[in-house]
């Protein structure tokens, strides 16, 4: 069995196998490529999709799209990007994570107007964010903190601790 192989099952696997490190080589090339494109240029649909193989047609990703060295995202995540959305190096992102940067005014007549707003989140290094774990617009995830799965966090993260509920709250000093 490939290292490929044993990571698409959820098996232990050896990072830094030859053709796991090809494969990264070859999507860094396809973001450098697709971040050079606007979304109405020649060729970004078909940068698109060899960057993301399974997408549909109605996908997008507007430009500059970038991720930390070692991050992995699983599946079906929500990026709502209106604001940067930062991600360090040797990130992991659990499946169903949803990432918020839109934010609405709490005066319903101000909401009734075609008006938002967005602030950026930011994950630091060596974060792992758990399934399901909802990051509110202006959050920072301090460098190598946990996020529980299915947490809602809506207030900054210091470094080094885990974080757990909804909303989020500090269970456990990882030093």
């Amino acid at each position: 069995m490939t290292e490929r192989e044993k990571m698409l099952l959820g098996e232990q696997f050896e990072m830094l196998d030859p053709q796991l490190s090809e494969d990264r080589r070859r999507a860094a090339a396809l973001l450098g490529r697709l971040n050079a494109l606007s979304m109405d240029a020649s060729g970004y649909r078909d940068t698109l999709g060899e960057l993301l193989p399974h997408a549909s047609d109605e996908c997008l990703i507007r430009p500059p799209f970038y991720c930390g060295r070692g991050v992995f995202i699983n599946f079906n995540c929500v990026m709502l990007d209106g604001a940067p959305i930062r991600i360090g190096d040797h990130v992991l992102i659990g499946p169903a994570v949803q990432i918020y940067t839109f934010t609405h005014p709490m005066d319903f007549e101000q909401r009734r107007r075609p008006v938002e707003s967005c602030r950026p989140v930011a994950i630091g290094d060596d974060c792992w964010i758990g399934g399901g774990a909802i990051l509110c617009p202006g959050v920072r995830i301090g460098p190598r903190s946990v996020v529980g799965a299915g947490s809602v966090v809506v207030r900054d993260v210091e470094p080094d601790v885990v974080v757990a509920g909804n909303p989020a709250r500090v269970v456990r000093r990882l030093k």
